[in-house]
């Protein structure tokens, strides 16, 4: 053959290559057998082949047995990703023994192949959808079915490990650990959803006839019964009706399976959970991780039916699986977000929609699809680094282009549907009205709390004094997280016992609120942009003694202890002297632990909103004007204008002999009458929470029958008062460096003296009236902007601030903030740090880790066998050491703990915890002990105690003064036996540093933890001690001033701010003389004044930071307390272990980078702390801005202002030293320069002696010239004489006299 005519044999393979899948024939279907694997295979790979334009094949993964799980792709272009194309997903065969969904999804892809090109519609959705089809995810179930089982009784349901896959992904309600090699099919598909970004999905099962929607189990996880509504329930009730109207059989709603021929389900579709609960479930796992939308369908009432019936089955389903995959394309917003900058696709832009808390993210590309059902949204995109611009594109997709920077943005999109009209919608009404006890009361929040388990949590906030539980209600779209942004509200009813329609109110706001939502659109609107917490009664005790019909009375108006709640609280003017109440520290704590921005106090007697201030310090009735007063009478008057009774302003008209009349309604409170000690004061003063106190009623307990009207009254204020904490500004405070939220930056609005602070993400809310300021945010280390801000008339204006970090000083130097890139390791620790110091941080740590001891005191061979113990079960991260002995021979134990326990690590922080200095206060070397146990056993469990023990040396000594504690005798709160050592001394009055303060040696127990603080190297020490609730810092002794007392003052206040009591500042213990003590945190010296005490030591002599912590009233508590106790202190503790990461570290080194170690860092210019070996140092300082010294011999002293944040860990500096600056102690530039000058001087002279004598040698006479040289002959000669150089001694003599050039010039010389 010629050139021309010869064919290789890669091209004859390549045409008959083309040849098969040009010619492939398929056998047509005949939809009336089944395809085991092998055949669903050999089709599959058939189809993809011959519809290769539109049609891939892949794999996601195997299964036990080692089959393939194949979905098949069908688009337009299936081997290439584009932007433009929503994904869509139908999975089958789940259960293995369910076999029609694997059938007709095989049908279905053939369906599409076929028609594709030759109808419109399936055209239209191939080249518009990006669709896969995984006609069986469980093989290897299906193998081991047979066929006509309909109910299941054979072993194919589950796979071949017998796992439940609809049972086995991860569960919001409930923990469920997905094992690859038990279930490699979940695991598949999980990774399939998580790498594909699909819009809709459905599940095909068998069993019954129905579609099936979110959520498919509940918190309860009652049987069934408890619907669980997911943000998008009415956009899945539409979807599920979608499929059921188009399936005959479904839209009947009545299956009439022979199992449950009874059967029925209203239009087809059901709740997952009201039905059946599931915990576990695929479609639950797509919406809440894969932000997918995904339904279940029943196709069949026979799991696996004859073959027979396949086509009756597949005409049944034809049109709903088009119908329902039809609306990922027909519904909805979709758009692009790009950057404005260069028009690049922005992937993982959060796309938001008010209102309805489920998020949906662009993809790579920039293209997202969000389904919402007709009518009006408010859409938000929110991108870290970039602000917001709209561009409308002329194909009426949205797009939104985003600049750098600023996060917020804001759209209203309007949607329509041609064929879905609007539901009619009826407000549900309360239908509950009669007086709740408590038990009552608390079995109606139970209800509610387990039926609408999808937007209410129940939580107890404390106890009365007769321990009944304080109930709060949460309700919001996802109740137990605050959402970014979303402010939070509170009402408080029932203060005061005796009036309760307060209390109705609310159980009556609880259940208008959760019967309404999903179908009122206010009642949703507000649920959904709103995190509200409802406390019924925050007097439960008082009311059980209440009594109905009671006008005016006080029975039942105070607490057990007979102390009025409402004059109970912290006040400005220091009125109030009552110990403080359970209820009112619960209060207090609840109160700043949430972000709350406005509430209500819900009293009787009268008819009025009152609001701040409730007292003047002449307790005179006059008006007290606060800083916002403004906004207290806008939100007071939102209130009473929808009570007309109120508004009219006449309260108690017939009941009153006084006639009161407040103007609109309103009242400010010391103006009607001086109340010291009020709830409403105490939350404006102490948090960013703005409360007034609405009185009700002149009937403080009215006849049940009277309750409805009282609702009816209240109804649409209590709304009205809600929508008020959407008024103002809000927004979030950034760090312009990382695009993080700032916690704790300070708002400040001019002309009114009221700052709030932002959130631990950097939000925040600031009530305001309408009107024009100027805002200032600020935060320590940052440099502070201002803006200024038009607040409308209604709704909110949204303000961001983005804030510098304060550049380093160095000599005077500005210094660009060049925080070189982090190991990726050191960059993950410190954002552990920073979720931990968060708002609920440790308490999630806390959680995660329970402890399952049974605390009991332990003698000293007992102490020692726990510790011993540790150190047996857990080597690789404990040491024991024996500090010393104490007068009885008992060892002083240091346990250490940390992952490298027996070498030195001068680069991580030390942490000393201290118990047992008296014996006669034993709680906190159970504490310790606990806390050690607790801290080993979770190492390796939990990831952020493995990493603070890997990054921390902890060392723990529980019991200093062992000889004491075995003379303490149990449940003695005052006794003082076993206080002091055997020799009868006061170990805390026995650390004196120098031999002159000292009057004997020290104890032994004394000597031992004194030679081990003087190690140094500590960065923090805490001490527990008991005979009060409160921590002290240093000193003990008195003195006039306390360096670094601002740092001292604040590690105190960390500690207590983590307990539930202490930083109420009331310490609850009997006989007490101080009163209230600021945030339960004071100096020593004004707690005990003494000298020679550990911490005072430790201060000076250790040059580490202690504080000392008093656990409890009583010294030695009963046993029964120590739960109590150890849950009290286990998040200041750990508290403890996160602070000790933050302050300002670092290395000095000098210009060669050598470390110096010895050198002095001066903080402040007080307190030193030295470099150790490798030239690292850590110093723990308050938040803000710091001046650091450094100082060594032979080098040039340096300073840095250095930033310290409360919530990070600290930063780490390089401080290098130059050579030594002073000569003889004199700047090195003046004692150069005068060297040059004398040097200069120096030269001078010598050059005019020089030309002076030269000019002498010149008229000097032959004979005094012959006479030196003479003599220097003679010299030269004895000097040879003496080196034994005869030689040139001699030939001296015969030499030439007469004066040559060199003797001329070595005269001149001379």
């Amino acid at each position: 053959m010629s050139g021309t005519q010869q064919l290789d044999a890669s091209s004859f393979l390549s045409l008959c290559l083309i040849f098969n899948i040009l010619f492939i024939k398929l056998e047509p279907e005949t939809y009336s057998k089944y395809y085991n694997y092998d055949q669903l295979t050999d089709l599959l790979k058939s189809l993809a082949q011959k519809y290769a334009n539109i049609a891939n094949l892949t794999s996601i993964g195997r299964s036990v047995e080692n089959r393939e799980l194949w979905v098949m792709r069908i688009t337009r272009d299936p081997t290439a990703d584009g932007p433009g194309k929503p994904k869509f997903k139908y999975v089958g065969n789940m259960h293995g023994d369910e076999t029609v969904s694997r059938q007709v999804l095989i049908y279905l892809l053939e369906y599409l192949l076929e028609k594709y090109g030759e109808e419109p519609r399936v055209t239209e959705l191939v080249d518009s959808t990006d669709i896969y089809i995984m006609p069986s995810m469980n093989p290897d179930g299906f193998e081991k079915s047979k066929e006509e089982d309909c109910m299941g009784k054979d072993e194919g349901r589950n796979n071949a490990k017998n796992v439940d896959l609809n049972r086995s992904f991860p569960d919001q309600f409930e923990e469920i650990h997905v094992n690859a090699e038990e279930m490699p099919e979940v695991a598949a598909v999980m990774r399939w959803i998580l790498q594909n970004q699909f819009v809709l999905s459905g599940n095909l099962h068998g069993g019954t006839v129905v579609a099936s929607y979110p959520f498919d189990d509940s918190a309860a996880h009652d049987n069934e019964g408890t619907y669980s509504r997911s943000p998008d329930d009415a956009l899945f009730r539409y979807l599920a009706r979608v499929y059921a109207e188009n399936n005959p059989v479904m839209k009947t709603g009545q299956p009439k399976c022979e199992e449950n021929i009874n059967e029925t389900f209203k239009d087809g579709i059901t709740n997952g959970a009201k039905w059946y609960d599931v915990a576990g479930g695929m479609q639950d796992f797509n919406y809440l991780k894969g932000s997918c939308l995904e339904i279940t369908m029943e196709l069949s009432c026979c799991k696996y039916p004859p073959s027979t019936q396949l086509k009756t089955e597949w005409d049944n389903n034809r049109e709903a699986l088009l119908a329902y995959m039809e609306k990922v394309i027909h519904i909805g917003v979709r758009g692009f977000v790009r950057a404005a900058r260069n028009d690049a696709p922005l992937a993982d832009a959060v796309i938001m929609v008010a209102g309805i808390n489920h998020k949906v993210s662009t993809s790579r590309f920039g293209d997202y699809y969000r389904l919402l059902l007709p009518g009006t949204y408010n859409i938000t995109v929110l991108a870290p680094g970039y602000v917001w611009y709209i561009f409308m594109r002329e194909n009426c997709m949205c797009g939104f282009y985003i600049l750098r920077t600023v996060l917020w943005f804001s759209y209203i999109i309007w949607l329509g549907l041609a064929d879905e009209e609007k539901d009619s919608r009826v407000t549900v009404q309360p239908q509950d009205f009669r007086h709740h006890h408590y038990n009552d009361m608390e079995l109606f929040l139970q209800k509610f709390s387990s039926e609408y388990s999808s937007i209410t949590r129940l939580y107890s906030i404390g106890k009365s004094v007769q321990e009944r539980s304080l109930w709060v209600m949460e309700i919001s779209n996802n109740p137990g997280v605050h959402e970014f942004g979303e402010p939070e509200f509170k009402y408080i009813g029932n203060m005061h016992g005796n009036e309760v329609v307060g209390r109705e109110l609310l159980l009556n706001l609880i259940e208008y609120l959760c019967r309404n939502y999903g179908t009122d659109p206010e009642i949703t609107q507000l649920i959904n942009s709103t995190r509200i917490h409802i406390m019924p009664s925050m007097n439960p005790d008082g009311y059980e003694v209440s009594q109905e019909g009671d006008i005016s009375g006080v029975q039942g108006r105070n607490n057990t202890n007979n102390y009025d709640l409402n004059r109970n609280f912290p006040d400005r003017f220091n009125f109030v002297t009552d110990p403080r109440q359970p209820e009112t520290l619960a209060v207090m704590n609840w109160a700043k632990s949430y972000p709350f921005v406005l509430s209500a106090n819900l009293h009787g007697g009268s008819l009025v909103v009152n609001y701040p201030f409730d007292d003047n310090p002449d307790n005179v009735s006059r008006y007290s004007k606060s800083s916002d007063d403004d906004v207290f009478r806008m939100v007071a008057l939102a209130y009473s204008q929808e009570n007309s009774q109120m508004y009219d302003g006449h309260s108690c008209k017939g009941m009153d002999l006084y006639q009161e009349y407040f103007k609109d309604g309103i009242t400010n409170g010391a103006e009607w009458y001086n109340v010291h000690g009020g709830m409403q004061d105490w939350n404006y003063i102490n948090t960013n929470c703005f409360e007034v106190t609405i009185e009700l009623g002149c009937y403080k307990y009215p006849p049940a029958a009277d309750l409805p009207k009282y609702w009816e009254r209240n109804r649409r204020s209590l709304l009205q008062f809600i929508h008020q904490v959407h008024r103002g500004v809000k927004g979030v405070v950034i760090d312009s460096k990382d695009g993080s939220g700032i916690p704790n930056a300070t708002i400040t609005v001019d002309a009114i003296n009221h700052p709030i602070t932002s959130n631990f993400a950097g939000d925040y809310w600031r009530l305001l009236v309408p009107g024009k300021y100027h805002l200032t945010a600020s935060a320590q280390g940052y440099s502070s902007v201002s803006t200024f801000v038009n607040v409308p008339k209604e709704g909110v204006e949204i303000v961001n601030f983005t804030l510098n970090r304060i550049h380093s000083y160095t000599n005077g130097q500005t210094t660009e903030d060049t925080t070189p890139v982090l190991d990726p390791s050191v960059k993950e620790f410190q954002s552990l740090i920073k979720q931990l110091s968060g708002e609920s941080g440790l308490d999630k740590l806390i959680k995660d880790t329970p402890t399952q001891s049974s605390f009991r005191y332990r003698c000293y061979s007992e102490v020692s066998e726990f510790l011993r113990g540790l150190t047996l079960n857990f080597p690789e991260i404990t040491s024991l050491q024996s500090l010393g002995q104490s007068v009885e021979f008992r060892t002083v134990w240091a346990l250490e703990i940390s992952n490298n326990p027996k070498v030195q690590e001068p680069s991580e922080p030390k942490i000393r915890f201290v118990a047992g200095i008296h014996g006669n206060a034993p709680v906190g070397t159970e504490l310790l002990l606990e806390f050690a146990a607790s801290l080993c056993i979770n190492y390796g469990k939990n990831a952020a105690i493995t990493r603070l023990i890997n990054e921390t040396r902890i060392v723990i000594l529980p019991s200093i003064n062992p000889d004491g504690r075995e003379l303490a005798k149990e449940k003695d709160c005052t006794s003082t036996a076993g206080k002091t050592n055997v020799h009868g001394k006061d170990l805390d009055n026995d650390f004196f540093g120098n031999a002159s303060q000292r009057a004997a040696e020290p104890q032994p127990e004394t000597r031992a933890v004194m030679d081990l603080i003087q190690e140094r190297g500590f960065t923090l020490s805490v001490a527990l001690d008991g005979g009060s609730v409160l921590v002290t810092y240093p000193y003990d002794k008195p003195v006039q001033s306390v360096e670094n007392a601002d740092t001292l003052r604040y590690l105190a206040t960390v500690y207590a701010n983590h307990h539930p009591k202490m930083h109420s500042g009331d310490t609850g213990c009997p006989n007490s003389q101080m009163g209230t003590i600021p945030n339960g945190v004071l100096r020593a010296a004004e707690w005990h004044s003494h000298m020679g005490s550990m911490k005072d030591f430790s201060v000076d002599f250790g040059h580490c930071p202690e504080i000392t912590v008093y656990t409890s009233c009583c010294l030695f508590p009963p046993a029964e307390m120590l739960p109590t106790l150890w849950a009290e202190n286990r998040k200041s503790l750990l508290s403890m272990l996160v602070e000790v990461h933050k302050g300002v570290r670092g290395v000095v080194k000098d210009k060669n980078s050598k470390p110096i170690v010895g050198a002095i860092i001066v903080l402040n210019g007080g307190v030193r702390v030295f470099t150790s070996e490798g030239g690292y140092f850590h110093a723990l300082l308050a938040p803000g801005l710091h001046n650091i010294e450094a100082v060594a011999d032979g080098y040039q002293q340096q300073s840095q202002k250095v930033s310290v944040s409360p919530f990070e860990a600290a930063s780490s500096i390089i401080i290098e030293f130059d050579m030594e600056n002073d000569i003889f102690g004199l700047p090195r530039e003046l004692v150069v320069a005068s060297a040059a000058a004398a040097m200069t001087a120096l030269v001078v002279t010598a050059c005019i002696i020089w030309c002076i004598c030269s000019a002498k040698s010149n008229r000097q006479k032959d004979g005094f010239h012959r006479l030196r040289q003479y003599r220097d002959d003679y010299d030269d000669e004895i000097r040879l004489m003496s080196m034994g150089s005869k030689k040139s001694l001699l030939s001296h003599e015969f030499q030439d006299e007469s004066e040559s050039e060199e003797d001329t010039l070595y005269t001149n010389k001379l």
